[in-house]
C-alpha cells in the first residue's frame, strides 16, 4: 500500500477530487495547510508572523491506495492538479508499511 501526498492550489481541489472518484479512489483527506507554492496572484499571498515569511494558503490531498494504482493517480494529480504555472504543486509518494480498518475482528 502508498500514501500519496498532493500539494495543490485551492481552486483545483474540487475538480481533483472529481477525478480521484470518477476513477474509484475514495481513500481520499484534506487539510488546509500553508505552504511556500507559487502564488498564481498576489491576493494568495499572505504575511504570516508565525512563519515570518509570507505564506500561500494550499491543500493537502492525501490518498491511500494500493501498488497497483499509484502511476493512475499520480497521473490524475499531474494531469489535473495544475494551477497554470510551473511548480503549483507537488506529489510525493510514501510506502505503507501496514493497516487496519478501526472496528474489524475486535471481541467485544
Amino acid at each position: 500500500m502508498k500514501q500519496i501526498k498532493a500539494f495543490i492550489h485551492r481552486n483545483r481541489v474540487s475538480d481533483v477530487l472529481h477525478a480521484l472518484e470518477a476513477a474509484g479512489f475514495d481513500r481520499v483527506s484534506l487539510f488546509d495547510v500553508k505552504g511556500l507554492l507559487h502564488a498564481l496572484h498576489a491576493r494568495e499571498r499572505e504575511y504570516s508572523v508565525v512563519f515570518g515569511d509570507q505564506v500561500v494558503s494550499e491543500v493537502q490531498v492525501e490518498l491511500f491506495c494500493e501498488d497497483s494504482d499509484v502511476a493512475r493517480a499520480v497521473e490524475i494529480f499531474r494531469r489535473v492538479g495544475p494551477a497554470g504555472h510551473p511548480g503549483a504543486g507537488w506529489v510525493y509518494v510514501s510506502a505503507v508499511e501496514s493497516a487496519w480498518p478501526i472496528g474489524e475482528g475486535e471481541s467485544g
